[in-house]
């Protein structure tokens, strides 16, 4: 198959994985959260990853975020999956990805085990090379390559894109003067709105959003700031609005998904403060916070109407 090798850039958005009072996948929700993103401008759909708890879903309810994923896009924007873990499971997940339809996929770390360049090299090039499905590495946790182990997989057409959630941006200079715009790089630290200022001179042209899923408007501000010089309107959303969120998001571990569907609940949409273990819902005190921000970044910023956009 010939494939348009083009990457998604500027603003990403990550769905969560809504919950119904008895567990299972909202649809209804999954749908409502999926258009707000692409609604609001987006650029892509990343479904099934880290904020879609990837972690906790069975291959069924995989399949089924995928295909609420497709149906709801409608080809307005790319739709890419998350794959990884166990390199059976992400072999399973990269076929699932195909025969749906999707764009692509972000490569989440291996499960547990950390390896050395060869086996992460082996791990990768094997989900790469499975399909011919655009493939984007995200490096994180226990999947941390060097530049000779990135460039090693270079030969495989279908990477098109590196995701950084490590932070050292030492190894992101060696990675972009080296390798330049043979691929395309992505900001995946925690709340990346926190660190993009320091990643878009390196060549870092997209990153993910998780405050999109209820403040997209901010991260646009922000985003557009960003890349026209404006450093007055990055300062403020800096100190006012992300700062402050990123604050109550470092309280507990887990919050990087549960504060999203707290925001969520608070702007109105149908996602209930409700996670799967190990992950615990956000706590009274910094849902109260959450939402006193949330009402003065909609007060101060208000969001544009559907004919402004």
């Amino acid at each position: 198959m010939n494939r348009r090798r083009q990457i998604p850039k500027g603003i990403l958005g990550f769905p969560v994985a809504p919950f119904t009072e008895q567990g299972c996948i909202d649809e209804k929700a999954l749908n409502e959260n999926i258009n707000f993103l692409v609604d609001e401008g987006l650029e892509a759909i990343f479904i099934a990853c880290g904020s879609g708890e990837f972690h906790a879903l069975s291959m069924d309810e995989y399949r089924q975020m995928i295909d609420v994923a497709i149906e709801t896009t409608k080809g307005r924007v790319p739709v890419y999956a998350g794959v990884g873990g166990n390199i059976t499971a992400a072999l399973e997940q990269a076929r699932i990805s195909e025969e749906k339809g999707v764009d692509g996929y972000l490569i989440l770390p291996p499960y547990l085990i950390a390896g050395e360049q060869k086996g992460l090299i082996d791990y990768l090039s094997t989900i790469i090379s499975s399909t011919d499905l655009n493939a984007i590495v995200y490096q994180r946790d226990n999947a941390i390559l060097e530049l000779k182990a990135l460039q090693k997989l270079l030969g495989f057409p279908q990477l098109v894109g590196l995701k950084d959630g490590v932070g050292n941006n030492e190894q992101n200079i060696l990675f972009t003067q080296n390798i330049g715009d043979r691929l395309t790089w992505l900001n995946g630290m925690p709340m990346a709105e926190v660190t993009m200022p320091a990643y878009l001179p390196l060549g870092f042209n997209g990153y993910s959003s998780a405050i999109s899923n209820y403040i997209p408007h901010i991260s646009r501000l922000f985003y557009t700031a960003l890349i026209e010089g404006d450093k007055k309107t990055v300062n403020e959303l800096h100190r006012e609005i992300i700062l402050p969120i990123n604050k109550i998001r470092n309280k507990r571990k887990g919050y990087a998904v549960s504060l999203l569907k707290a925001g969520m609940e608070i702007v109105g949409m149908d996602v209930k403060n409700k996670v799967r273990p190990p992950v615990i819902p956000v706590e009274r005190e910094d849902y109260e916070q959450l939402a006193s921000i949330i009402e003065y970044a909609y007060d101060k910023y208000p969001r544009a109407s559907k004919q402004e956009r």
